[in-house]
């Protein structure tokens, strides 16, 4: 990653966009074509002249045409020619750079979210939404808007200096000198303002995925901001971080705004150079007419476009540090590695083992202490300890959203090492309703199947019902067909998690993991639940994750966690019988 890195922005860019690069090339020649048809008129121009002061006599002449009439009537001709040739390519140039700039960002922000999915959790806890939003729209609809029409201008802009600059040369070199002495001085200048734009650039990005985050931050906590009326305080600390942007901002507005008068009286002493020493030899009869039209023509389609230098490398600049910080997102490393062995869903009995097992989060004491229990297929676990003694941690290590120290422990399925089997064969083995429970901007119907897209609606009727949802969802506005809003705000907590425990209960996996599954129901509610969810766990291996005792008290086994580590084991009445954290916990529940 560290050698990509350290490659240019352009070339890392290029080398992400490998099928595009015919679109590339073509859309690269037309602009280059259209720019020489573009620098014909000057060269039109100058030969009419040279027709109507020479005559007969004039360069087109030579090519056996001596009257004046028929040498105009060839030139319109060609004018028109040229003309025409000139709007096609401009069209050319015009749908391949917009096509380029769609497929681009098209594709680059896909393969950036598809990047996303496979980075594990440990990558989230360090960033911010805020700041991968802002990656995934700003930046690449920047580097859409450069390559939309920046890239155009700078190809057309060199292409300019090339051909002018040698026609020039040809036709009068020891006046051409004059035009060229500005030009090393503006692209000195150019290098100069890029490498001090850069860091300002990359200033400005950064600081617009620090805003994106606090605007992210506060619409998604809108409600506790309004219980604790913090508003206005939020709107200060908004207007803070936006203040430090539009800063930014202005930092580097300033130093770009300064490029182009600079450039202007550059442009001014080449072209008066060329109007008086032109003129003063057109006067002298060292040059002849024609060739001064076209050199006082050309000068100007030369070195004016020069004025917009500033404009395309501000443009460009920006770009370059939106492109850096899309691709150093795709290169992000994937630190769970995917396993490369396939199980045949259908066998998986689900006897689950953890041996040894030891986890911390980053920058934290350890959180998973010597873990060792097992599971015997279609039986039902509890697991239960205080808030923070690592029982959802387990599960995320289960399901390897997080990855364990494989060299001192091996959680396995049906004796299988977890870490050797492919990560979505994986996690197609377990149904989980975790205690954070999260629905779509969408149906309650594609909410329920979600994951599941190939069930009948009597499949997920049924499954609403076994969840002890289906009566509810009835009564909604639409039924089944009810748009829940972002995040299922139209509903309540309780009806959120019958909702995804239905989807789980759908998904028919061999394991069911249900982690404080039932926490937002009331207790008339969890019981229902209870009696349904009692002959489906006969065919599964289920995990139970619980505050609230009373839902694991069936339960095969029990384990009870402190501090990363299993501190009791046994069932309901054992564990009661012992004395320990688990009878204190039960007799708290109770009332004893």
């Amino acid at each position: 990653m560290s050698k990509l890195k350290n490659q240019n922005p352009i070339v890392r860019l290029y080398l992400n966009l490998s099928k595009e690069r015919n679109l590339i090339f073509f859309a690269f020649c037309s602009s280059i074509i259209n720019r020489i048809l573009d620098l014909a008129p000057p060269v039109i121009i100058g030969l009419a002249v040279d027709i109507v002061v020479k005559e007969e006599n004039s360069w087109i002449s030579n090519l056996g045409f001596n009257e004046v009439p028929i040498q105009l009537i060839i030139l319109s001709i060609l004018s028109g020619l040229i003309w025409s040739a000139e709007s096609v390519f401009q069209y050319l140039y015009s749908v391949l750079w917009r096509n380029l700039a769609q497929i681009s960002q098209h594709k680059l922000r896909i393969k950036a979210y598809e990047h996303i999915q496979k980075l594990d959790m440990q990558f989230f806890d360090k960033d911010n939404t805020g700041r991968l939003l802002s990656i995934l729209n700003d930046d690449i609809n920047q580097l859409e808007r450069f390559l939309d029409h920046g890239a155009n201008e700078i190809i057309q802009l060199f292409v300019s200096v090339i051909i002018i600059g040698g026609a020039m040369l040809w036709v009068a070199p020891n006046i051409a000198i004059f035009a060229f002495l500005p030009i090393p001085l503006i692209f000195w200048g150019s290098i100069n303002f890029q490498k001090k734009l850069a860091p300002k650039y990359r200033d400005v990005r950064s600081k617009a995925g620090l805003l994106a985050s606090r605007l992210n931050n506060n619409l998604g906590g809108i409600l506790t901001i309004k219980s604790f009326t913090t508003e206005r305080w939020e709107l200060k600390r908004l207007k803070k971080e936006s203040l430090i942007y539009q800063k930014s901002n202005k930092s580097a507005i300033k130093l770009s705004s300064a490029f182009i008068p600079l450039i202007r009286f550059a442009i001014l002493f080449a072209f008066i150079s060329i109007l008086l020493i032109g003129g003063f030899q057109v006067w002298n009869k060292t040059l002849n007419v024609g060739t001064y039209s076209f050199l006082v023509f050309i000068t100007q389609r030369l070195l004016w476009p020069l004025t917009t230098l500033g404009h395309v490398l501000d443009d460009f600049q920006r770009s370059l540090a939106s492109i850096n910080r899309v691709i150093d997102l795709i290169d992000t490393p994937i630190e769970i590695k995917d396993g490369n062995k396939k199980i045949n869903l259908k066998r998986v009995k689900g006897e689950i083992i953890f041996k040894n097992i030891y986890f911390n989060y980053p920058e934290r004491d350890s959180t998973i202490s010597g873990i060792n229990f097992k599971i015997p297929a279609k039986k039902t676990i509890g697991i239960v300890g205080l808030t923070g003694s690592g029982k959802s941690t387990l599960i995320k290590l289960l399901l390897r959203i997080y990855d364990y120290d494989s060299t001192q422990g091996t959680i396995s399925i049906d004796g299988l090492p977890i870490q050797e089997i492919n990560l979505k064969e994986l996690r197609k083995c377990f149904s989980l309703v975790s205690q954070e429970t999260y629905l779509f901007d969408g149906t309650v119907l594609e909410n329920i199947s979600y994951g599941s897209n190939s069930s009948n609606f009597a499949e997920i009727k049924n499954a609403a019902k076994i969840a002890e949802a289906h009566d509810f969802i009835t009564k909604l506005p639409r039924g089944y067909k009810t748009i829940v809003g972002e995040r299922g705000q139209i509903l309540s907590g309780g009806q959120r998690q019958r909702i995804a425990l239905a989807r789980a209960i759908l998904k028919d996996a061999p394991v069911l993991i249900l982690d404080e599954a039932t926490a937002s129901v009331d207790n008339e509610t969890e019981v229902l639940i209870q009696k349904s969810l009692a002959k489906l766990t006969l065919e599964k291996t289920t995990i139970v994750i619980a505050h609230r005792l009373s839902t694991i008290k069936k339960a095969d086994n029990i384990i009870v966690m402190d501090k990363g580590k299993i501190i009791e084991k046994g069932k309901h009445q054992q564990l009661l019988e012992k004395g320990g954290i688990y009878a204190d916990l039960w007799n708290v529940q109770v009332g004893i």
